[in-house]
């Protein structure tokens, strides 16, 4: 499914599927960001997507805290996710960044062992709506951050979904930075393992042409 439209200078577009469209995490959308963070219990622990995040003091201590958290790295520009909407409703994101932005991932340590060079940016947390998963909105939203990279200049981009063999084994609230499968299916390639049961996945994006 390619993209219709898009709007670089809203940073918004219609996906592939017509129902749905992407913008990008901005103060502008991030009530709507936070209101779909609400509808499913502050995420993990109500992390509010800010575990992957650099430590600090504000970090961990309630869902108040996390959210404010959320929205100053949001209005300080180092906090990004494509939003997939259904009409003026966001109901899935994408949350991806740099290495500095986003260093705290699963399995670090054993990560930076066998890593021969750091991405320019990394996906790190896919999550949908209860209620419309799926439909292949997990797939849209990665494609969202992807495109959003491109325009961002692009890169070298990696995931690290769960490598479950093509088989779905782990409930979907689990699968929140999504699986191999999905990821091959947009583009990447596998790299090496990662953990028990997760992978990195590599893609080189290119910048954004615009006409």
């Amino acid at each position: 499914m390619s993209y219709r439209t898009r709007n670089v200078r809203n940073r918004e577009y219609v996906a592939g599927m017509s129902d749905f469209t992407i913008k990008a995490l901005t103060p502008e959308t991030f009530d709507d960001f936070a209101a779909l963070v609400e509808r499913n219990k502050g995420m993990f622990a109500s992390c509010w997507c800010t575990h992957f995040h650099p430590d600090c003091a504000e970090k961990g201590q309630t869902a108040e805290g996390n959210r404010a958290l959320k929205q100053r790295l949001v209005a300080d520009g180092i906090a990004h996710a494509a939003l997939v909407y259904d009409g003026d409703r966001a109901v899935a994101w994408a949350e991806y960044g740099s290495p500095e932005e986003l260093p705290n991932i699963q399995h670090r340590k054993e990560y930076v062992a066998t890593a021969e060079r750091l991405p320019d940016y990394r996906v790190t947390c896919i999550l949908v709506e209860r209620g419309v998963r799926g439909q292949g909105l997990a797939a849209i939203a990665l494609r969202g951050a992807v495109d959003l990279i491109a325009q961002a200049g692009g890169g070298l981009v990696e995931g690290y979904p769960h490598d479950t063999g093509g088989v779905r084994k782990k409930n979907s609230s689990f699968l929140y930075n999504g699986t191999r499968t999905m990821y091959e299916r947009e583009g990447f390639t596998y790299d090496r393992p990662k953990g028990l049961g997760n992978c990195v996945m590599v893609r080189e994006v290119a910048p954004a042409t615009h006409a």
